[in-house]
């Protein structure tokens, strides 16, 4: 593996995932990348990034240029001048900065959202978060051990405290409890 730069001496609060290295583009060490939602919004020339690859090895790098080529992403790190080079960092995931990750109105890390406790209209307790699934169309709130499902949207969620680690929800009878359904 091509020995890179170290990252500039800044202190981040956690990294989030900006994407997988898809592949080469060209000769001159560009990387096709596979963003995240927040790598697409987030990645620019400067950032500090992260590469962590499967077999638990970590680089410190900072992205040199960003360019979108048919929709995708490009990126070239600093140090990586030719495909060669560029070739041994396919597969691993690229993460950054929560700070350097903006997000709009409405918006969250999962992180923020896994242990947050689903509270109904009244008050009662339905269940924690355990996890978040993004898909094409929406992304999923999965709840406690059975993993139950909640679509992440507004017709199902009514506020979002992260702070308190709380999730306002208002949902059918058996989407988070089956059982409820057949008693209504």
């Amino acid at each position: 593996m091509p020995q890179l730069p170290p990252r500039p001496s800044e202190k981040r609060r956690a990294d989030v995932n900006a994407g997988r290295i898809a592949g080469v583009f060209g000769l001159l060490g560009e990387l096709k990348l596979d963003a995240s939602r927040i790598g697409a919004d987030a990645l620019r020339a400067s950032l500090a990034a992260t590469l962590r690859f499967a077999d638990g090895s970590v680089r410190e790098v900072t992205i040199a240029a960003v360019r979108r080529q048919k929709g995708r992403p490009l990126i070239r790190i600093t140090g990586i001048d030719d495909a060669n080079a560029a070739e041994a960092l396919v597969g691993a995931q690229l993460t950054i900065g929560r700070d350097d990750a903006p997000l709009g109105a409405g918006e969250y890390f999962d992180e923020d959202l896994v242990g947050c406790r689903l509270l109904d209209e009244t008050g009662v307790e339905r269940g924690v978060v355990v996890d978040v699934l993004h898909h094409p169309n929406q992304d999923l709130l999965v709840i406690g051990a059975a993993r139950a499902m909640l679509p992440l949207v507004a017709a199902f969620i009514a506020g979002v405290d992260v702070a308190r680690k709380e999730i306002r929800v208002s949902v059918p009878a058996g989407l988070l409890d089956p059982a409820a359904a057949e008693e209504a």
